[in-house]
C-alpha cells in the first residue's frame, strides 16, 4: 500500500480509500516513510535546505532525548516550536479535548514518541488546538477524524516540522491516536483518531490512544456521515473548544 503526499498534511490510502487530509490540489508522488527496525526515539536534523532528514537521536529507554523542530509548512497561529533538549521520554501525559460531542481523553506514552509528545503539549500550552474543528472524516476503507489545523482547510499547522517516530509495526486499530503527515519527517499540529480498524502503512507516528468513551464521542461524530463538499468535511460539528491537560 502506498501513501499520497500532497502539498498539505496528508493521510491517503490506496484503492477504495480516501485521502485522509485536507489538501492542496496538485498531488505530489507517492511512496512510503522509512522507519528504523526497532523503537527508538527520532529526532530531526536540519539539512542544507532547512528540512528535517530525520536522524535517530537518543533510546526512548533514557529519561530524556534530544529533538529538534526546524521552520516548515504553513504557519495557521502564532505558536512558540517546543523545547528542544531535555525532552521526557518516560511516563505518560493527558490530554482532554473537550469537544462539542463531548470530551476525548488521549493518553500519550511519552517513551514510544517522546519529540511527538512534547510538541503536542507545547501546543496545549499555547491553546493551539482551542477553537478548532476536526476538518476531515473518512468512513470508507479506512476510519480516522482528522484535526490540528486552526485554518480548518487542512494545509495549516505550527510554522515548524519534526521528524517520524516509528517502529514499523503500527497498527491502526480502533482507539489510535497519530500524527498526520506530508511525507517522511513532515509533522507538525495535525493528528488523526482512528474511530474504527483501518488497514493503513506504518508511516504515521503514533502517539497516543483514547478510552471507550471517548471512542464513543468519535464513533457518534463519525455516524453523521460525511458531507458532499469537495472535500470530506464530518456533517456533525466537530470542533475542539478546549485542549487542557488531565
Amino acid at each position: 500500500m502506498t501513501v499520497s503526499r500532497r502539498a498539505a498534511v496528508c493521510v491517503a490510502a490506496a484503492g477504495a480509500m480516501m485521502a485522509l487530509a485536507g489538501c492542496a490540489n496538485q498531488p505530489g508522488q507517492t511512496s512510503g516513510a522509512s522507519s528504523p527496525a526497532s523503537a527508538t526515539s527520532t529526532a530531526t536534523s536540519a539539512s542544507p535546505s532547512g528540512e528535517p532528514t530525520g536522524t535517530t537521536a537518543a533510546s526512548a529507554l533514557n529519561a530524556t532525548v534530544s529533538c529538534q523542530y526546524v521552520a516548515g509548512g504553513q504557519r495557521a497561529k502564532p505558536v512558540d516550536p517546543p523545547p528542544a533538549t531535555d525532552v521526557p521520554a518516560t511516563g505518560t501525559l493527558t490530554v482532554t479535548l473537550d469537544m462539542t460531542a463531548g470530551p476525548v481523553a488521549i493518553t500519550m506514552d511519552r517513551a514510544k514518541a517522546p519529540c511527538t509528545v512534547n510538541s503536542f503539549e507545547a501546543l496545549v500550552k499555547q491553546g493551539f488546538y482551542d477553537g478548532t474543528s476536526c476538518h476531515r472524516l473518512v468512513d470508507q476503507g479506512i476510519y480516522i477524524l482528522q484535526c490540528g489545523d486552526p485554518t480548518g482547510i487542512g494545509s495549516g499547522g505550527p510554522g515548524y516540522r519534526f521528524a517520524d517516530e516509528l517502529t514499523g509495526s503500527e497498527q491502526y486499530t480502533a482507539g489510535v491516536v497519530a500524527m498526520a503527515n506530508a511525507g517522511p519527517d513532515t509533522n507538525g499540529s495535525q493528528f488523526f483518531i482512528v474511530w474504527a480498524d483501518s488497514p493503513l502503512p506504518p508511516d504515521y507516528t503514533i502517539f497516543g490512544t483514547i478510552d471507550d468513551d471517548s471512542l464513543q464521542v468519535i464513533t457518534t461524530i463519525a455516524s453523521r456521515g460525511v458531507s458532499q463538499d469537495a472535500s470530506p468535511n464530518p456533517i456533525a460539528e466537530a470542533k475542539i473548544t478546549r485542549a487542557s491537560f488531565g
